[in-house]
């Protein structure tokens, strides 16, 4: 099966420099830790690499000119070297000690930051990416800075700050040696600099196919039943060999140059500066003098030479951290287009009321699903919204939750525009019940507690006894704390439907939406849950999405809405005496599946579910029917519902269908 490619391509400049921008700031937050950890191990070293030396050195020096050592002139000098490498273990010991906590708390700032910016997307935003790609990402975007801040440790400030101090004690001795030695290293870098450059995109093109790697991996683990269901495993397995194969490919072709261009051409320009050492020592020596200059030189140098001959692996360790945590970076440099306002009003609704004023939509790239529709939903009315698959059912119950924003108009509840307030006080107004439910790799009361989680047990079982799933639950190995499975695996459609159900009745907010919330359940479940609906719409504002006419022919208003529009409205016995949209939808269903004029196929929105209307025997009809009329014995289907905004008479138009 293929998937998509949306891995994107390799991220660009701006990702990078945010990239080092937010571990900058993870240093400065944790300075006080990260200045001892960046500082201690270098001067560890210049203990190590240039202190100890020299002491070598003078020790070397004495012998020539004494023509020999004895115990009592090398005693001070054996001690010194001593003390110097113990105190500089002291000091690699406390540095390390500060930057194992730096590591610790800069990774584990940056993996819940990584995922409050990722919780603050919209939601068009995870419709184009893979799940594991995203995973991958923020998950590298934490590890990394570990990568780098002991690349900056170890590599960099560990050796940049001791050659700072060796070029000090080189120029004490014969400047010329200092100016040989940056001659060296500045030609170097300019020789090497184009083919780095080079590697670099070489480095990009690898890191994007191991993102491809990462996300066919996650599409095909969470579509496992359909890969078995259509006999895909070999062909999975291929696709999945070959995207490996791309990235083994790209990853030898980065290595390789770096190993055959660059360090060919860093090794002899290192075996160079260390002959130029010797020489310039050699050459300027004073008599009493020689023998110590030329041991600190070839020492000082050997250290400068290693540097230079490592500058090709401390560029690929900077290079492999920062392009895997700009992967990341680039998902932020596109804001959420759903924000919350800078000045958000306070959630005080007049009533629970829904209203849509001429408002238009579209999704990015295609043509509007409304344009200038208006609705009014009066608080305490239950709504049933019908119709042919694209008219914008779906979306309509997505833009009242502000998944997207509206491109005009108003959506209100309560009177308050819902652009005004903040998402989550909007938000706590409503109960949702999607299409397909979905449950969390968690226990059975962990899902249902999801939407209220300071429910006590009581509440729980309570909600899970309305919705029917104590009637399953008893039968899971561990109850209520068996977990479901990754998406719910373990629970069958018509069980996680019941869950879900069970949600919104424990989340016991005033509006209901529910977007097709008993399509996944048999016809004896559907009665039992039906029950537990009715109980759970009374005193609240309800708006339900159902293709199968019989669950809302009990509403106190049905709209019909067909390409965007309102094309009728009223209850069920109005809309069959009036021979129009819903009753040629209720004849159609009656008789068998509902089928699609090619228009309205055109118009299918993205987020709408494009599955036809279910068929219904004559029999349930005629049962669906006496469903409504009992359930409308329950509550008003006379005076309650539906007025439009527009002038039409709020039974029905003659725009129907046909």
């Amino acid at each position: 099966m293929g998937t998509t490619d949306t891995s994107g391509p390799a991220p660009g400049r701006g990702a990078v420099v945010l990239a080092l921008r937010r571990y900058g700031s993870e240093l400065l937050r944790l300075r006080a830790l990260a200045l001892p950890a960046l500082l201690l191990p270098a001067v560890g070293n210049i203990g190590i690499r240039y202190v100890a030396p020299l002491l070598i050195a003078k020790l070397a020096g004495q012998a020539a000119d004494d023509g020999g050592l004895t115990l009592d002139s090398a005693l001070p000098y054996v001690l010194a070297f001593g003390a110097v490498l113990l105190l500089a273990e002291v000091l690699w010991r406390i540095g390390l000690h500060c930057l194992n906590r730096v590591d610790a708390l800069g990774m584990e700032h940056l993996y819940v930051s990584g995922m409050d910016e990722l919780l603050a997307k919209d939601a068009a935003f995870f419709h184009d990416n893979f799940a594991g790609s995203l995973t991958k990402r923020v998950l590298s975007f934490g590890k990394r800075f570990e990568d780098f801040v002991d690349t900056l440790t170890y590599r960099i400030v560990g050796s940049l700050v001791p050659l700072a101090f060796g070029a000090v004690v080189l120029w004490s001795y014969e400047p010329m040696l200092v100016a040989g030695l940056l001659l060296m290293i500045a030609l170097t870098v300019v020789a090497a600099t184009p083919l780095i450059r080079r590697r670099q995109r070489l480095v990009d093109q690898r890191e994007a196919a191991i993102a491809r790697v990462s996300g066919h991996v996650a599409d095909s683990l969470t579509n496992m039943e359909t890969i078995r269901a259509f006999a895909a495993e070999r062909r999975e397995a291929d696709e999945h060999r070959d995207r490996v194969a791309d990235s083994r490919r790209l990853m030898l072709r980065s290595w390789d140059y770096g190993n055959l261009r660059v360090d060919v051409l860093i090794a002899p320009m290192s075996v160079l500066t260390n002959v130029l050492g010797l020489l310039v020592a050699v050459a300027f020596g004073g008599a009493g003098q020689g023998v110590e200059e030329i041991v600190v030189a070839f020492t000082y140098y050997s250290n400068a030479t290693q540097i230079m001959f490592e500058f090709n692996q401390i560029y690929r360790r900077l290079e492999s951290s920062m392009t895997e945590a700009a992967q990341f970076t680039e998902l932020l440099l596109d804001p959420p287009t759903v924000l919350d306002p800078a000045e958000p009003e306070p959630l005080a609704p007049r009533d629970t009321g829904v209203r849509f004023e001429a408002v238009t939509f579209a999704h990015a790239g295609a043509e509007p699903i409304f344009r200038g529709l208006d609705l009014d939903v009066p608080a305490g009315a239950r709504v049933g919204l019908v119709g042919r698959s694209g008219g914008g059912k779906t979306t309509l119950t997505r833009l009242l939750l502000r998944m997207s924003d509206i491109d005009a108009g108003r959506i209100l509840i309560g009177g308050q525009d819902i652009s005004r307030l903040r998402q989550g006080d909007l938000r706590s107004l409503i109960a949702y019940v999607p299409q397909e439910p979905a449950m969390f790799h968690r226990s059975l009361r962990d899902n249902i507690a999801f939407a209220r989680p300071g429910a006590t047990d009581a509440e729980i079982h309570a909600a899970a006894a309305a919705a029917h799933v104590t009637e399953f639950a008893g039968q899971l190995p561990d109850g209520f704390a068996t977990l479901v499975g990754e998406r719910g695996v373990k629970l069958s459609g018509g069980q996680r439907q019941r869950v879900a159900l069970a949600r919104a009745i424990l989340r016991d907010a005033p509006v209901l939406l529910l977007d097709e919330a008993t399509s996944a359940l048999d016809s004896e479940s559907e009665l039992l849950v039906q029950d537990a609906l009715w109980r759970l719409m009374e005193g609240r504002t309800a708006l339900v999405v159902a293709h199968r006419l019989s669950t809302v022919a009990g509403m106190d208003r049905l709209v019909v809405l067909d390409r965007g529009r309102v094309v009728e409205q009223g209850s069920h016995g109005e809309l069959l005496a009036a021979d129009g949209a819903y009753a040629k939808l209720w004849r159609h269903q009656s008789g068998g599946f509902l089928g699609e004029s090619t228009e309205s196929t055109e118009s299918t929105e993205s987020t709408e579910s494009t599955e036809s209307m279910e068929d219904t025997e004559n029999k349930e009809g005629t049962q669906g029917t006496e469903k409504a009329e009992n359930a409308g014995r329950a509550g008003s289907t006379e005076g309650a519902g539906v007025a439009a905004v527009d002038p039409v008479p709020h039974a029905r138009t003659s725009t129907g269908p046909t």
